[in-house]
């Protein structure tokens, strides 16, 4: 993760009029440097140490300011764990079947899909999300060594 990010963020914060307290700088440095797409758990149990005073409801609120500033992207897939993205930039995800990891993957947008979707529907698409399921390198290593 590049400082420049951390310092964008940050700035974006404090233009927001949000407090940078230590633990929002935490959680936010560690989405930052994530490429898990981590649940609130992760976070807390990744900062616990640091901070052995924080409660998983700090974490959660933080991550709450962070999604309504922008920062952050809740991702839910109907389970009870929501997991969150720092990359808010247009993008896709492919979604492990055996151990849930999620990848990011950069693919151009689906505008013309939005566009037909409004013309043939008459809604207005606010927006799209796209996901691919498969089974990860390390899954189907594991799954190679079994047979």
């Amino acid at each position: 993760m590049s400082e420049i990010r951390l310092r964008e963020a940050i700035d974006t914060l404090k233009e927001s009029g949000v407090r940078i307290t230590p633990q929002r700088h935490a959680v936010l440095e560690y989405l930052l440097n994530s490429e898990i797409h981590p649940t609130a758990d992760d976070i807390y149990k990744a900062l616990e140490s640091k901070f052995p005073n924080m409660s998983v409801a700090t974490v959660y609120n933080n991550l709450r300011v962070l999604r309504e500033i922008g920062l952050v992207r809740e991702l839910t897939y109907g389970d009870d764990s929501s997991r969150f993205d720092c990359n808010t930039s247009d993008h896709y995800h492919i979604i492990c079947n055996d151990c849930g990891k999620i990848v990011d993957f950069h693919y151009p947008p689906l505008d013309e899909v939005e566009a037909l979707a409004e013309q043939v529907t008459g809604f207005k698409v606010s927006h799209h999300r796209m996901e691919l399921y498969g089974t990860c390198e390390s899954c189907k290593q594991v799954e190679t060594r079994k047979h």
